[in-house]
C-alpha cells in the first residue's frame, strides 16, 4: 500500500508539472495570435482637436436655421459634454430644449427645459425655458375621449408662465392656451357625465358636472353642464338643486338653448328656477378664478 501510494504521487507530480509548464506557454502564445498589428507596426491613438464651444455653438445655430435639428441637438450636447460649467453650456441646454421641441421630440424637450429651470432658475430666458415646456405638453395633447395627462400638464405648465412671467413675451399667448385647456379638461368630464347620464348612474354622472361647474366656469361646457345637473338632479328628487342649477343657467345665459329646455324641463315637473343661497352651485360662482 506505500509503495502504490508513492508511485501514485510521483506519477501526481509528473502531471502538474507538464500542466504547469503549458500554463507558462500560454500567455506567449494569446499575445502572440491575438495582436492587431502586423510585426514592426506602432500604434498610434487618434486625437481629435478640440472644437472651439463658439464654434459648436454656431455650428448648432446654423443647423437649426435650416431645420436640420438633428445636427443641431447633437452639437448643443456636445458642448454641455466638453464644455459643462461655461457660459456656453447654459446657452447651448436652452437651444437643445427648442431643437427637441422644434423636432417635435416633446418628451426631451421638457426634460431639458426642466434642467435648464433647475440650474438657472433666475436667468433672463427661465421664462422662455418654461413656455417651451408648457408648450411640449400642449402639443402633444390627444383629443377629449383619451387620457388628459398632459393636458394637465400643460395646464400647470402655463399657469406658472402666467404667475412667474406676467410681464413676458409668452404671458399672452400662455393666457390663452390656459383657456383651450381648460376647455379641453372640462370637455373630458363632460363626456364621462354623459356616459353615466345616460347609464342612469344619476350620482356619478353629477359628481362630474360638478368638477366643471367647480373648477371650469368660463368654459364653453358650462351651460351644458348646468343643464345636466338639473336633468340628474331632477331624476334623484332631488329639486332645490335642480332648481338652483337652472337658476344660475338663466342668469348667466338667459338666450341659451340650454336653458329654454331646462326650463321646459322643470315646467313639466310643476317648479321652475330658483336660486338656493346654500347650494354649492350658487357658492362655486361666487369663487370663479380666471388666470
Amino acid at each position: 500500500m506505500m509503495s502504490l501510494s508513492s508511485s501514485s504521487s510521483k506519477n501526481g507530480f509528473r502531471i502538474l508539472g507538464s500542466v504547469l509548464f503549458v500554463l507558462a506557454l500560454l500567455p506567449m502564445a494569446a499575445c502572440d495570435s491575438l495582436n492587431p498589428f502586423d510585426k514592426g507596426e506602432v500604434y498610434k491613438p487618434e486625437i481629435k482637436p478640440d472644437i472651439p464651444a463658439e464654434k459648436l455653438y454656431n455650428d448648432g445655430l446654423a443647423a437649426a436655421e435650416i431645420r436640420d435639428f438633428e445636427k443641431a441637438t447633437k452639437a448643443f450636447k456636445d458642448i454641455n459634454k466638453i464644455y459643462p460649467y461655461s457660459q456656453w453650456s447654459k446657452k447651448a441646454l436652452l437651444m437643445e430644449t427648442y431643437s427637441h421641441y422644434s423636432s417635435k421630440e416633446f418628451e426631451e424637450a421638457s426634460a431639458s427645459g426642466k434642467r435648464f429651470l433647475q440650474q438657472y432658475p433666475a436667468d433672463a430666458d427661465a421664462a422662455y425655458a418654461a413656455y417651451l415646456i408648457a408648450s411640449s405638453y400642449y402639443d402633444a395633447v390627444l383629443d377629449v375621449s383619451r387620457d388628459q395627462e398632459r393636458a394637465e400638464k400643460a395646464l400647470i405648465a402655463f399657469i406658472e408662465v402666467v404667475q412667474r412671467w406676467p410681464k413676458s413675451d409668452y404671458s399672452t399667448d400662455a393666457r390663452f392656451k390656459i383657456g383651450v385647456l381648460r376647455d379641453q379638461l372640462a370637455g373630458r368630464e363632460m363626456n364621462v357625465g354623459r356616459f353615466y347620464l345616460e347609464k342612469r348612474n344619476y350620482t356619478a354622472a353629477i359628481n362630474r358636472f360638478r368638477v366643471v361647474v367647480s373648477q371650469y366656469q368660463t368654459t364653453n361646457q358650462i351651460e351644458e353642464a348646468l343643464a345636466r345637473l338639473t336633468e340628474a338632479y331632477l331624476a334623484l328628487g332631488i329639486i332645490n338643486e335642480a332648481e338652483t342649477a337652472a337658476s344660475i343657467l338663466g342668469h348667466n345665459f338667459p338666450d341659451s338653448q340650454w336653458y329654454k329646455d331646462t326650463y321646459a324641463l322643470l315646467q313639466k315637473r310643476g317648479t321652475e328656477p330658483k336660486a338656493n343661497e346654500d347650494s354649492w352651485i350658487t357658492k362655486a360662482f361666487k369663487s370663479i378664478k380666471i388666470y
